[in-house]
């Protein structure tokens, strides 16, 4: 009888303790006033310029039309796609055969297979994973309260 007298205490006392502290996380932390240098008459810190998606369309554009006649043609559409193909194309014969396709996935295969027995084990495999970027952190914006 006792023990449950005991372990109903017990949740009642972490259920209280728990909600005191999902009370304190939802609460806005104290903000810590600016430096009495930053205060002594210096202009506020402009927001950098944010690029529009028109500008970033123009941009994007301007990479395409090689000619700058104002259009983009097939051809200068697709002159990327032609160099990345030239650049499979490792005999120069205008095609691809699975070989030239996979290079670059059979040349990181044979990086990974460090003792060349035509296996990955797991820590060698572990070493094709792909690095991929940082998420950029979301700008920070001032309180509208100071």
């Amino acid at each position: 009888m006792w023990r449950y007298l005991a372990g109903g205490v017990g949740a009642l006392l972490l259920g209280g303790g728990g909600l005191l502290l999902w009370q304190q996380l939802g609460a806005s932390p104290p903000v810590a006033p600016p430096p009495p240098a930053a205060m002594a008459g210096a202009a506020p810190a402009a927001e950098p310029p944010a690029a529009t998606e028109k500008t970033r369309e123009e941009k994007r554009f301007q990479r395409y039309d090689k000619d700058r006649d104002g259009r983009v043609s097939r051809e200068e559409f697709l002159a990327s796609r032609r160099k990345a193909y030239a650049k499979l194309d490792a005999d120069g014969d205008g095609k691809l055969n699975f070989d030239e396709w996979s290079v670059k996935t059979t040349t990181r295969f044979g990086k990974a297979d460090s003792d060349k027995s035509a296996t990955l084990t797991a820590e060698e495999f572990a070493t094709t994973r792909t690095a991929r970027k940082a998420a950029r952190p979301a700008p920070c914006v001032p309180d509208s309260d100071g």
